[in-house]
């Protein structure tokens, strides 16, 4: 018998990877706050429920992808949430970027109802997410792991169990201290060389041939030299990411020197009302204070 997945969360990674699921043949029970996203998944098959409970007492695997850790906190153990409907043997897999401290918080709880959690945050953005092709980091017990590979399978193309459970959503926040780091520095280096009079579409092409290259300049330098800044991954999240990351520095005690400075560049966009802006729109703050633009004219 297939197994039947539910699905919290439709935002701009949520849907489709939701859609990657019913694609694959899952049958899909789904809840989202907005009914719009909830609609478009009805047309493909799933069926809607009208709570995270709801969600619960429909599906064998229940799957999050949310903003935050109180959301998540909320959806799992709030009122009408997932422990109310939870049913013994259930798994719960939580794909939202949040501290980990808060996933081994929420597993402890629900291991009182029967219900098993992995954590398992992805990386790849809207693109990664629409061609079923995420970079998927799982933390849980290693036979849960194997219970969740075909959802994943689905959904990712890099699949790697990082062990207990929180390994999955420490490895996510290690990987967003590294994009954030990237894409300030691809931002500060090409204004920098724009200054200086040099063709940016050139300076790319060059850069990327060499030690400079990255999947950021590669996946990014097309939004950064037309200026369109539609996200694929928003600036108000990956600021959120790096908040979260240094609240997981103070727990386990490691210095963060480089992702604390990049914190407070994400803060400013936000200030200057760049929340909305795609994560590598970070070039606009450097842009600003040379006085050039990048971006094709």
């Amino acid at each position: 018998m297939q197994t039947r997945v539910g699905f919290i969360g439709l935002g701009i990674m949520g849907k489709p990877m939701a859609k990657n699921l019913v694609r694959a043949g899952f049958p899909l029970v789904v809840h989202n706050r907005s009914q719009a996203s909830v609609e478009e998944l009805a047309k493909l098959g799933a069926v809607a429920a009208v709570s995270p409970r709801d969600v619960a007492t429909q599906a064998d695997v229940i799957v999050t992808m949310l903003p935050n850790s109180p959301d998540v906190e909320l959806v799992a153990l709030g009122a009408n949430g997932i422990k109310e409907g939870a049913k013994q043997g259930q798994l719960f897999i939580d794909m939202s970027t949040i501290n980990p401290i808060v996933s081994q918080r929420v597993a402890k709880e629900l291991a009182t109802v029967g219900v098993a959690m992995v954590d398992a945050p992805v990386s790849g953005g809207e693109k990664g997410a629409i061609d079923a092709a995420l970079s998927i980091m799982a933390g849980g017990e290693p036979q849960e792991f194997e219970r969740s590979l075909p959802l994943f399978q689905a959904m990712g193309k890099t699949i790697t169990h990082m062990g207990p459970l929180g390994s999955g959503g420490f490895t996510k926040l290690a990987n967003q201290i590294i994009v954030a780091i990237n894409l300030t520095a691809i931002g500060e280096a090409l204004v920098f060389g724009t200054k200086a009079g040099v063709d940016p579409q050139k300076m790319i092409r060059a850069l990327s041939g060499g030690l400079a290259g990255s999947k950021c300049l590669e996946m990014k330098s097309e939004k950064i030299l037309s200026g369109d800044f539609g996200p694929g991954f928003k600036i108000d999240l990956h600021s959120k990411d790096l908040n979260l990351i240094s609240d997981a520095a103070r727990s386990v005690g490691a210095p963060i020197p480089m992702a604390a400075l990049v914190e407070q560049f994400f803060a400013a966009l936000r200030v200057r009302g760049r929340g909305g802006f795609d994560h590598s729109g970070v070039i606009t703050l450097f842009e600003d204070l040379a006085g050039v633009q990048v971006r094709k004219q």
